[in-house]
């Protein structure tokens, strides 16, 4: 991929957010382009992404997607890449969405005959990288656990909603679950997906006891290797800005792509999503 063209890669990636965050949900509808998905009160995918690439967002649109989540309980939610057009963006702060935060989503090609093998370079003695069994279903909780623990507080239980999304996206069939052991013990864990050529990265945690180590590097080289089976031409990972999941990425050839933002709409009895 020597000429990058950063919309096509926005397009492929906030359309694999939409239609992953479908399947994973218990009630969705389209918007505009993208969708709208909802997976329960406190659910990290209740959001609305994809959209604003093909055309425009009419304001009953906009109003749908206000609705979509107020009736639901929780804040309405729109993730959008810096080519949303201006106009949405006014739509959506005329109905009084406000930024949340922003996202880091890099990119890296995956070129026919590169061995990604070498990639993570001074990984520990004994570390091992193993797929996850999906017919397993101890592996399958024992997995979830693992790469859900840095998405909450150490220490504190993962919510219900959490175990309920991880089980479900560890299962589903173009998924794939990495663990890493070193020494026979659990060190962290992380998921990928492949579809339309692209493979996202997602989901990775590494536990507190095996950190700075390379561990995170290795199971990102082995999911790199795992797309790139699967027939991707390109892998992509969102990230918070500035945290060692962007750092570790970029090691490994990532660049960035694009920051893309977070915009939601605070009312009374409306709950926050992640």
């Amino acid at each position: 991929m020597n000429d990058v063209n950063l919309l096509e890669i926005a397009r492929r990636f906030e359309h694999k957010q939409a239609t992953s965050a479908v399947e994973l949900s218990t009630s969705s509808a389209p918007l505009a382009d993208g969708w709208m998905a909802f997976g329960g009160v406190g659910s990290y995918i209740n959001k609305s992404c994809g959209y604003g690439f093909e055309r425009d967002v009419t304001g009953a649109e906009l109003d749908a997607l206000v609705d979509f989540f107020a009736s639901r309980g929780v804040e309405p939610k729109a993730e959008l890449s810096p080519f949303a057009p201006q106009s949405l963006l006014k739509g959506l702060a005329d109905r009084g969405f406000v930024l949340r935060e922003f996202e880091t989503v890099l990119y890296r090609p995956l070129p026919a005959g590169e061995d990604l093998s070498k990639l993570a370079q001074g990984t520990p003695a004994g570390l091992r990288i193993e797929r996850v069994d999906p017919s397993d279903d101890a592996a399958v909780r024992r997995f979830v656990e693992v790469a859900g623990s840095g998405f909450v507080p150490e220490g504190e239980q993962m919510p219900e909603v959490f175990w309920e999304m991880g089980l479900k996206a560890a299962r589903k069939p173009n998924s794939d679950s990495y663990m890493a052991w070193i020494d026979g013990m659990p060190a962290g864990a992380g998921g990928c997906e492949v579809s339309d050529g692209l493979t996202s990265l997602f989901g990775t945690s590494v536990l507190p006891a095996f950190r700075r180590r390379g561990v995170q590097q290795a199971l990102i080289a082995a999911r790199l290797q795992r797309g790139r089976e699967k027939g991707s031409d390109l892998a992509a990972i969102m990230s918070s800005p500035g945290i060692p999941t962007e750092r570790n990425a970029m090691r490994l050839g990532f660049q960035m792509a694009y920051s893309r933002a977070v915009l939601v709409k605070p009312g009374a009895g409306l709950v926050p999503s992640p």
